[in-house]
């Protein structure tokens, strides 16, 4: 059920920054002057594991990840998914998001899509639309995330 209030936003937002500790960033890119290159580097200053998606840089490396092609090929727990995809590309992306069992979808500014949207609150995930997460962080005054050790960025990834 899409919230409301300023209130219930601002729970959902608060709650989902402050428990997750992995992000899918799909639409990550190497290039330094896209909004998603910037968004993944503040994300992982603040403590967050950023997981690239992106089949057109797929085995290349962004800011110490390896750039996956797929959320299939993660192999590990995603708390949120990040998309940073046109609006009428979203709906794959979601399906892609419950099949892996991810717990929230996060569509980017400028990103709605209401359909995928409902799709992914039926699968029970939690929904953010029209949002930027390095936004939200400084607005609700979210503190660095203190994570566990993660295994080195550079290592090589499973073999398929």
């Amino acid at each position: 059920m899409p919230l409301t209030t300023d209130a219930e936003i601002r729970t959902l937002l608060t709650t989902l920054l402050t428990t997750a500790r992995t992000i899918a960033m799909v639409g990550a890119s190497d290039r330094p002057d896209r909004a998603s290159h910037g968004v993944m580097g503040f994300l992982q200053d603040h403590g967050y594991r950023v997981l690239p998606v992106n089949p057109a840089i797929t085995g290349q490396h962004v800011l110490g990840e390896y750039v996956w092609g797929s959320l299939d090929q993660l192999g590990m727990p995603i708390d949120i998914v990040d998309i940073f995809r046109r609006s009428d590309a979203v709906g794959p992306i979601v399906d892609d998001a419950i099949r892996v069992g991810a717990k929230a979808v996060w569509m980017q500014l400028g990103v709605i899509n209401r359909e995928a949207a409902a799709k992914a609150e039926a699968a029970g995930l939690q929904v953010v639309m029209d949002r930027c997460p390095k936004i939200e962080i400084r607005r609700l005054n979210i503190p660095v995330q203190r994570l566990l050790p993660l295994p080195a960025a550079d290592a090589a990834p499973p073999a398929p």
